[in-house]
């Protein structure tokens, strides 16, 4: 990689991204003004439900995009197995070939091999990534991506900070702009895995955040399971459904500011949606920057009929928490047109007083609810001609309707039949043409030539002449003008062209037919369009040296399955234990734990939470749970959370110095950000990988095998994977040492909403309000999520069960972990305790032999069962994740 990038460089109007699901949509995105669009194949994609694009689509929305300057990137934003490598590799090669103008990329793994065999192919970091600091954007610039697609949950002034402290990077920066908002950190959810074994992480999200919840309070028992529980009551009942992000009226703000791309989410959503959308934001982003004014209601209001769950300038805008959510419903909600008065039932009628917003047409999807009962509601499309007096409206309903319902439009045949309109036939003022310096003479032999310069969006210079195939001939009568020639030759209706400057050399008393001459110009810009085309597909010899790489490589990817059971086996296997309270750091070192995995009550210094009272500092944590494992001989290793903002690494890094520096053996980290600057601050200090490293394949471990001692890997991964991955690793010599969590409430989601707020307000004087002890939310079908929110004010949501693979701790040898992990984040000292003892005997019995079954495994397991939240799973270590057909 290159050691310095060149300065960031900014657009007077951020790139406008669409998304296209379908070749249908992706015809939208581009009639409607799109600079780019985001698309995704078959495979690899985070929305496997969209009908997504076959390789043959694929190639031909790149030339049909292309002959229109517009860029094309392909998502291949999933985690990766390792049986997939390869076709991943082939498939990254492949993209390369055809010109894509960029790859999105979740995975490590994925990223590092593409720098490998295609180097010259840009990549963009997914949202996916979860970054979220200026460090997360410096890794990113180091692994030679070109573009990070910044999490949602950053404030425009975040944003700004990140920009200003990355801006030598040279690394642009996207944010979305509209559509749907995830309740979790994109990349760190891991609900509907946990639920259904739909991932995330695999395209396969079910869509759990939509449902309804229910909160629960209690107290807890001394190992931390809820007693007492009650139902705290609240009309919302979709607690984790967030409105969706509108940033129309920001546009200025975002225009002015360092982002180099807005982007708007829908994939899923069909090509009429995506022509309203994107058209609406072209015109106002056209607006700001011709100096004009930008707002127009009008606009709003189709943005809403288009789709909308109520709209939240989101994040970007500082708001969060209620501002954000919608918990009222998840779904469309398109737009309020006014008030029942009255229901008649002679007529099956109902006549509501409308606020002026918008009169229903037959075809209009409508939906009456009930401010007091949200969730009783119905619809129906209209099939008659509304009637309307002054200002009410009166129409035929299929069922009573009381009086106070509130009338929702939800869909409008108008807004339908502009949005074919758009499609069919793209107004001019939407596309940007492609500006074109043409030079025209008459060459000795009488032709034709027009020499022309393309001047694209990515500030290249195309050259091309074409010659015609006729002569011009000495006129009878009636020569050719000047005027004449110029006229015709101006002419770029049809073409994706615009004539910037214009010379031409001609000499008087020669003659062309009209037809010969639009015949020349129509074949010069066919030229100029496959010019266009052209441009970014890479010369045949660079092709055939990815595919020499590949060739090479390809022994240290295509996994050979193992002569045996697992990948390997681990001579000895230690215990550690997630633990955040020195309480539980005594018990887990008392029990005969091997490491520490310290991860203190960090309380921000801004924060008010009434909730967090008698916390010791961070420092004071640290130095307590310190000295205890130095005094027992165990190893300490400092662990920061997920989600580590500039606040937090600002205060706690500190502590990484003086005296205290030696008795921490490394940092734990979640996500490569972290790593980086940890690496900056303390650079002979080992690192430790947790989970949020989403280590998911042997290219991922390669990768991380230079800065990292230690990796944990993925919770999604079946055990199978799992001895694959290890025993990949190992032929290929990796040094690094392979841990698994295999007790406790895994963490499902982590979100920038506080879901003890609303019952339990967190500003003010403190210790006025206590918080339960135990907090959670329960679904339809009974299962109790736990909750806890931290001292930044994030929820933690936690499956239903907690892990465990106690009895399958010999597979776990076989298979070549080095270590397992119990995490006690969130629980008592008595349950650290307990379950260290516990695991501590299930080592010592699978080392002597023991099986999964075995009668003294089994009563441990047993013991387990009485201690933990929700009883216990086995997660997907036995059968995998669900995958698409």
């Amino acid at each position: 990689m290159p050691s310095a990038l060149p300065v960031r460089k900014r657009k007077l109007i951020p790139e406008l991204l669409a998304p296209a699901g379908s070749p249908e949509a992706l015809r939208a995105a581009v009639a409607a003004g799109a600079d780019a669009v985001y698309l995704s194949g078959k495979k690899f994609g985070a929305r496997r439900s969209a009908p997504n694009f076959t390789n043959e689509e694929i190639m031909e929305a790149v030339r049909y995009a292309h002959r229109q300057d517009i860029s094309i990137y392909v998502t291949l934003n999933t985690l990766i197995h390792d049986r997939e490598l390869p076709a991943v590799a082939e498939y990254l090669i492949w993209l390369y070939s055809i010109g894509v103008d960029a790859v999105l990329v979740q995975d490590v793994g994925v990223a590092a091999l593409a720098r490998t065999l295609v180097p010259r192919l840009p990549l963009h970091a997914s949202t996916q990534m979860t970054i979220h600091s200026p460090e997360g954007v410096l890794w990113a610039a180091e692994q030679g991506f070109s573009r990070v697609v910044l999490a949602r949950e950053l404030t425009l002034d975040d944003v700004t900070r990140i920009s200003e402290e990355t801006d030598e990077s040279g690394i642009g920066l996207e944010v979305f702009v509209h559509g749907a908002l995830c309740y979790s950190y994109s990349g760190q959810c891991l609900l509907s895995s946990v639920i259904g074994g739909r991932s995330g992480n695999r395209g396969m999200c079910a869509q759990p955040c939509r449902k309804p919840y229910t909160l629960l309070i209690g107290d807890a028992d001394e190992y931390g399971l809820p007693t007492g529980l009650h139902e705290v009551s609240s009309p919302e009942r979709y607690l984790l459904s967030p409105k969706d992000l509108c940033t129309y009226e920001l546009l200025p703000t975002l225009v002015s500011s360092p982002i180099d791309s807005l982007k708007i989410e829908g994939r899923m959503k069909s090509p009429e949606y995506v022509a309203i959308v994107v058209s609406t934001y072209r015109r106002a982003l056209d607006a700001i920057g011709a100096g004009k004014t930008f707002k127009d209601p009008k606009d709003l209001q189709d943005l809403c009929l288009a789709f909308n769950r109520g709209f939240t300038p989101g994040y970007l805008s500082g708001k969060r928490s209620d501002a954000v959510m919608g918990r009222g419903a998840p779904d469309n909600r398109g737009i309020c047109v006014g008030v029942v008065n009255r229901y008649d039932e002679k007529s099956k009628t109902v006549t509501f007083r409308s606020n002026g917003s918008y009169f229903p047409a037959p075809g209009d999807g409508l939906c009456f609810t009930s401010p007091r009962d949200p969730g009783h509601e119905f619809g129906f499309s209209l099939n008659t001609v509304p009637q309307q007096k002054k200002d009410e409206v009166t129409l035929r309903v299929p069922r009573p309707v009381g009086p106070g319902t509130e009338v929702f439009v939800t869909s409008s045949t108008d807004l339908a039949a502009r949005a074919r309109q758009i499609i069919t036939h793209p107004p001019v003022g939407l596309r940007h043409p492609v500006p074109i310096d043409l030079d025209v003479r008459i060459d000795t032999g009488g032709h034709l030539v027009l020499e022309g310069v393309v001047h694209t969006r990515k500030g290249h210079a195309i050259h091309l002449v074409y010659r015609s195939d006729f002569s011009l001939e000495p006129a009878r009568s009636n020569p050719l003008t000047r005027q004449q020639l110029e006229q015709q030759l101006k002419k770029t209706g049809g073409t994706p062209f615009t004539i910037r400057s214009f010379t031409l050399v001609f000499p008087d008393n020669l003659f062309a037919s009209l037809a010969e001459l639009n015949r020349t110009r129509r074949e010069f810009f066919r030229h100029a369009e496959e010019a266009l085309a052209g441009d970014a597909v890479p010369s045949k010899e660079y092709v055939e040296q990815a595919w020499l790489r590949w060739n090479e490589l390809k022994p240290a990817v295509v996994i050979q399955p193992p002569k045996t059971a697992g990948g390997g086996s681990s001579s000895s296997l230690r215990l550690g234990v997630f633990s955040d309270s020195p309480e539980s750091v005594k018990k887990a070192v008392e029990a005969g734990c091997d490491v520490v995995y310290f991860e203190p009550v960090f309380i921000a210094k801004n924060c008010t939470c009434r909730h967090r009272t008698g916390v010791l500092s961070y420092e004071s944590q640290v130095i307590t749970a310190s000295r205890l494992c130095r005094e027992a001989g165990i190893r300490f290793v400092l662990k920061f959370p997920r989600i580590t903002t500039g606040n937090y690494l600002d205060s706690v890094l500190p502590v990484l110095s003086g005296t205290l520096l030696s008795d921490i053996s490394g940092i734990m980290v979640e996500n490569c950000g972290t790593a980086h600057r940890v690496r900056q601050v303390q650079p002979a200090l080992p690192l430790f990988g947790s989970t949020g490293l989403h280590v998911f394949n042997h290219e991922t471990a390669r990768h991380l095998a230079s800065r990292f001692c230690m990796v944990t890997l993925s919770p999604e991964l079946s055990r199978e994977e799992i001895g694959l991955l290890i025993l990949t690793a190992r032929r290929q010599g990796y040094k690094l040492s392979f841990a698994l969590v295999v007790q406790g409430s895994s963490e499902a989601m982590i979100s920038e909403d506080c879901l003890l707020r609303s019952s339990f307000p967190c500003s003010g004087k403190k210790g006025e309000v206590r918080a339960p002890a135990f907090f959670g939310i329960r679904d339809m079908t009974g299962h109790l999520f736990p909750v806890r929110v931290d001292g930044e004010c994030r929820s933690h949501i936690y499956n239903a069960a907690e892990i465990c693979l106690i009895d399958h701790l010999p597979s776990l040898m076989q298979a070549g972990i080095d270590e397992v992990i119990i995490d006690a984040r969130g629980r008592t000292g008595t349950y650290t305790g307990d379950m260290t003892a516990l695991y501590r005997e299930a080592i010592q019995q699978a080392k002597k032999g023991a099986r999964t079954g075995d009668p003294g495994i089994e009563k441990l397991k047993n013991a387990i069962k009485r201690r933990a939240i929700g009883g216990i799973t086995t997660g997907h270590f036995i059968r995998g994740l669900k995958e698409p057909d």
